[in-house]
């Protein structure tokens, strides 16, 4: 499963880890990444959404319709 959210759009960020000698090597700092299964009532079926913990929320706050609504806009086939 890849490390970005469907609806925030959150994808990893990348950095270094620093060592106490001050020594530097490539690390990843991956979103809080979800699979929740919605229902869509105007479908009449489930979806399965990936989402970050903040995408989570924002379909609590704005519903499961647009929250779908804003993924296909982005051009995702949900």
């Amino acid at each position: 499963m890849s490390a970005h959210c469907q609806l925030t759009g959150a994808k990893p960020g990348f950095g270094n880890r620093v060592s106490h000698s001050h020594r530097r090597t490539s690390r990843r700092f991956d979103p809080n990444i979800q699979r929740k299964r919605y229902w869509l009532p105007s479908e009449g079926r489930y979806v399965r959404l990936t989402l970050s913990a903040k995408g989570v929320k924002t379909v609590d706050v704005i519903g499961v319709e647009a929250a779908v609504a804003r993924i296909r806009a982005r051009g995702v086939k949900v």
